[in-house]
């Protein structure tokens, strides 16, 4: 079984938030019980109390069972997620006005509202179940409906509020009271599940802006090859067409359209390698800068440290490396709640060593350690220049990857 801490730290941002916002909304209903508790205690000496107590008792754990079950099926609506949150809300109301009812009639303050025996604490637990009814109602309704409905719940409770005696002072007191805190509580309510959403939405952003990031490269590497090769094409699908009438009336001609042809395919080649090196080639300098800024904007310190020759390593070196930055940089930023980040280049033994160190490592394993496809990519990459990835313990918290490519023998 995973320890409290563990699972928190198992959960993405959107995820901890809603589930810090969830249990703010649960207060609300899991506070009924201990204040009924507590009345019931100061009347349970009134004589014939004790079957008053047992009821306001079970009224008061009902309630809250349900109170339980309307906020969450109402923040989920509130989040479009399906859910059957009108028949709770339903459920919920009704049973808050019949609670209420019972409890100003029947509970441990009854028949003592003119004075006799002390504060009256009934009026106080009667008003509480109407907040646990509104509560999820101004989350899973709209703001006209959820005040319709509580004026009318609170039109309900009062004849019950006279009939036990408080008279129109009181319940005039009671109703006053309610209006001035409902709205409170249905706002602070409704603001919870709008900041939940928020969150979700913040969050839906940075992957769709992480997708679009991704298609515009695309359609950038796209632009670049069809204005490469659209002409080239063009003009081979002409020349070759010229040969072949040429040819059909035994020109000699043909032969050097033909040659030319071959020409423009070999050039066409020259010029697709070309841009396929320029999309695939990264500069590591710009790279770590690129990384720095980004992890700076997540709030994550970065410290970088590429010593004075990283600039004179070859190219094909500076490039992978600079590829596992970025993949570096993208695992810190999905996988972990980073505070600070390394990324440290050395050279020893004739090879360049990049090291990649950061903090805020949950306590479960995440694909960059195990199976994910961007360390299988580098692993590829690296491969491919007799380079290596290796991932070595660290500490609590703590991932460190160090990437590894020989350097080429200077000439003697």
């Amino acid at each position: 079984m995973r320890s409290p801490l563990r699972s928190w730290t198992s959960l993405s941002k959107p995820q901890r938030t809603e589930l810090y916002f969830r249990w703010s909304l649960y207060t609300l209903p899991l506070l009924l019980l201990p204040i009924t508790l507590l009345s019931a205690g100061a009347r349970a000496d009134l004589p014939g109390s004790v079957g008053a107590v047992r009821i306001s008792l079970l009224v008061s754990l009902a309630s809250t069972l349900l109170g339980l079950r309307a906020c969450r099926t109402s923040l989920d609506h509130y989040l479009k997620r399906p859910t059957e949150h009108l028949r709770w809300l339903a459920v919920n109301g009704a049973f808050a006005v019949a609670g209420s009812w019972a409890v100003l009639l029947l509970g441990p303050d009854a028949g003592a509202a003119d004075g006799a025996g002390g504060t009256a604490f009934t009026p106080t637990v009667s008003v509480l179940l109407l907040a646990i009814a509104f509560g999820p109602a101004s989350i899973g309704l709209s703001i006209a409906r959820s005040a319709l409905a509580a004026l009318g719940g609170l039109l309900l409770v009062a004849p019950a509020m006279v009939l036990a005696g408080y008279g129109a002072a009181g319940t005039a007191g009671l109703l006053i009271g309610a209006l001035v805190m409902l709205p409170v509580l249905g706002g602070t309510c409704r603001s919870f599940a709008w900041l939940t959403s928020v969150v979700w939405e913040l969050d839906a952003a940075r992957e769709a802006q992480s997708r679009l990031a991704v298609a515009e490269e695309r359609l950038r590497f796209s632009r670049d090859l069809h204005d490469v090769m659209g002409r080239n094409l063009t003009t081979i699908a002409l020349k070759s067409e010229l040969a072949v009438q040429l040819a059909r009336r035994g020109r000699e001609e043909a032969a050097d359209q033909m040659a030319e042809v071959q020409r423009i395919a070999q050039e066409s080649q020259r010029e697709v390698r070309d841009v396929v090196r320029g999309y695939r080639t990264t500069d590591l300098h710009a790279e770590a800068i690129g990384a720095r800024a980004v992890l700076r904007s997540a709030d994550v310190a970065c410290e970088i440290d590429l010593g004075e020759h990283a600039e004179e390593l070859p190219v094909p070196v500076q490039s992978v490396l600079g590829w596992v930055i970025r993949e570096a940089t993208t695992n810190v930023l999905r996988h972990s709640e980073a505070g600070r980040c390394l990324i440290r280049l050395r050279t020893e033994d004739g090879r360049a060593v990049l090291e990649l160190e950061n903090d805020g490592v949950p306590d479960v394993p995440f694909p960059s350690q195990g199976s994910g496809t961007g360390l299988r990519g580098l692993r590829e990459r690296l491969a491919a220049h007799d380079g290596e990835l290796t991932v070595p313990p660290a500490g609590a918290g703590v991932f460190r990857m160090l990437a590894t490519v020989p350097l080429p023998r200077s000439p003697r």
